[in-house]
């Protein structure tokens, strides 16, 4: 019996992968988070498979499902929506799993950053204006930021800040990051990315919040900041530039 964590993308059934799709074809029990994972996923379960929404339940119920699971010797597929590895809440249930001696596996998913990046038609790291992108959120109920991971610190950077979770706090970004990218930088906000309703917010430091005023978001959304946004006057990369010297191009 196997725990198996799986990452089901942000939203869009066809957006789980392969491995992830097979995974659930393969368990008797899921559990899923009903909230913020699409119903329509739910198909690639076996028809007789037990759905157990995990929306409404504490970390304790979650753990007895998994013992129960154990002890009946049904592998369970858990799906989380986006990518595992981050605000998944994933180490939690691991460390609780290990207690009980129970296996368990993780399959990558789709991130939301990445969604968003493919929404915009955009690439977050571009020649000569950001080289890195800083997934990062604010303080929130659920938990605390450590105290060296602030806004201010990632925005001295100048890199894309990606920051999730957050929308609620969007003036407190705008303050906060005025001074290092400018009341000009633009932004994007995407809520929802990839499901049927989702929306895309576009603007600057200046008047986002404005926007956001005209067209209120409450949740499951991701703030991006960065120049990279509307910035097309950047070098190429050498990478494919001809003088660029490769060993797969034959050259000594």
């Amino acid at each position: 019996m196997t725990v198996h964590f799986i990452g089901a993308g942000p939203g869009a059934a066809d957006l789980l992968t392969i491995r992830g799709r097979d995974i659930l074809a393969s368990c008797p029990v899921c559990l899923y988070a009903g909230s913020i994972v699409p119903p329509e996923m739910l198909q690639f379960c076996p028809p007789d498979a037990r759905k157990v929404d995990t929306a409404p339940m504490t970390l304790d119920e979650i753990e007895a499902e998994y013992v129960k699971a154990h002890q009946q010797g049904q592998d369970v597929a858990r799906l989380h929506s986006g990518d595992l590895s981050a605000y998944s809440a994933v180490a939690e249930q691991i460390r609780r799993l290990e207690k009980h001696g129970i296996p368990w596996s993780m399959t990558p998913g789709v991130p939301a950053f990445a969604a968003a990046a493919s929404i915009l038609g955009q690439e977050f790291t571009v020649p000569g204006i950001a080289q890195s992108v800083v997934l990062t959120r604010v303080n929130g109920r659920a938990s605390a930021m450590p105290e060296k991971e602030t806004l201010a610190a990632f925005g001295a950077t100048g890199a894309t800040l990606a920051i999730h979770l957050a929308v609620h706090a969007l003036d407190r970004i705008v303050e906060e990051l005025t001074p290092f990218y400018g009341a000009d930088c633009p932004v994007a906000i995407v809520a929802r990315a990839t499901w049927p309703d989702q929306l895309v917010l576009r603007g600057t430091l200046a008047n986002i919040a404005d926007k956001l005023k005209e067209n209120p978001i409450e949740r499951t959304a991701l703030v991006i900041v960065g120049r990279v946004l509307g910035d097309k006057d950047f070098r190429e990369s050498a990478l494919y530039n001809p003088d660029y010297r490769r060993r797969f191009r034959g050259q000594d």
